[in-house]
């Protein structure tokens, strides 16, 4: 089973989500819910309204509300925290609760976010479509945003690999990206966040054009060896992921020799987006 994590946005206010591919569904933060229907801003003020909230539901005996399980969401200061969510059904029954102008309105962008979430896992070329409109939308070039997207299928074909290898997401899954990441650029994903002063920031969307080259010559390379070897489990990965990370090392090494300039670059996308 695996669970992708979102951030989506509704009225300009964060809802963060969970996609079960499993059960092929969303779950959203009900904290995130209580504040974007009760215009609160305040993480704490929300979470003191869900906490009464349930209470009283839980006493009307809701049972949808009683179900409501959590799930390790990131939390404001960026570490991954349990937090209630719920799915559809359930968040709908809470919106009953609520007092709110936008509760309509809510409702039918969840079910919106329901049809897109279907739509895509039938037509794949939705998901990519849609990634090429918000990074469009905030500002990158369309030679970055191509770049980009074949980062992410790169990505994904060396997720398989990892997959078909019994590697496990998570942990696993960063540990490998680390040893990748550190053999091709010389520091760990966290260092190299650092590097450029990004904290929650998604590392790949703060790239330059030529850090992702890199990175993409490093994970397709590791998912070629990988492909090759047929390594079983972590120890084995390991082994290969610095071996593809060094390919991508000897192309840096290379293209700094004859530039005489460093390709690893301290901007973020804040840096070289296009001016509105």
């Amino acid at each position: 089973m695996t669970k992708k994590q979102e951030i989506q946005i509704f009225d300009e206010k964060r809802v963060r989500t969970v996609w079960d591919s499993e059960q092929e569904k969303w779950y959203f933060s009900v904290v995130d819910v209580c504040g974007v229907l009760t215009d609160t801003a305040d993480y704490q003020t929300s979470r003191k309204y869900w906490n009464k909230l349930k209470q009283r539901l839980t006493e009307e005996g809701c049972e949808p509300v009683t179900i409501c399980h959590q799930l390790k969401l990131p939390a404001a200061d960026g570490k991954m925290r349990m937090t209630d969510v719920g799915d559809t059904e359930q968040i709908f029954r809470i919106i009953q609760s609520i007092p709110s102008r936008k509760a309509e309105p809510f409702k039918q962008w969840m079910a919106q976010v329901a049809s897109q979430r279907i739509d895509q896992l039938q037509d794949p070329e939705l998901s990519i479509d849609q990634a090429i409109a918000d990074y469009k939308r905030l500002g990158y070039s369309d030679k970055w945003i191509n770049s980009r997207i074949k980062s992410i299928e790169v990505r994904k074909e060396l997720t398989d690999e990892w997959q078909r290898a019994g590697i496990q997401e998570g942990q696993q899954f960063a540990s490998l990206t680390d040893i990748i990441t550190k053999e091709w650029s010389g520091m760990t994903t966290r260092q190299y966040k650092q590097y450029k002063g990004l904290k929650k920031e998604n590392l790949r969307d703060n790239m330059t054009n030529v850090e992702l080259a890199l990175n993409m010559l490093a994970e397709a390379s590791t998912a070629e060896i990988s492909k090759q070897r047929n390594p079983k489990g972590l120890k084995e990965s390991q082994i290969v992921a610095k071996e593809g990370g060094s390919v991508a090392k000897a192309a840096r090494k290379q293209l700094e020799s004859k530039t005489g300039t460093s390709a690893i670059s301290s901007n973020k996308a804040s840096d070289y987006l296009l001016p509105e």
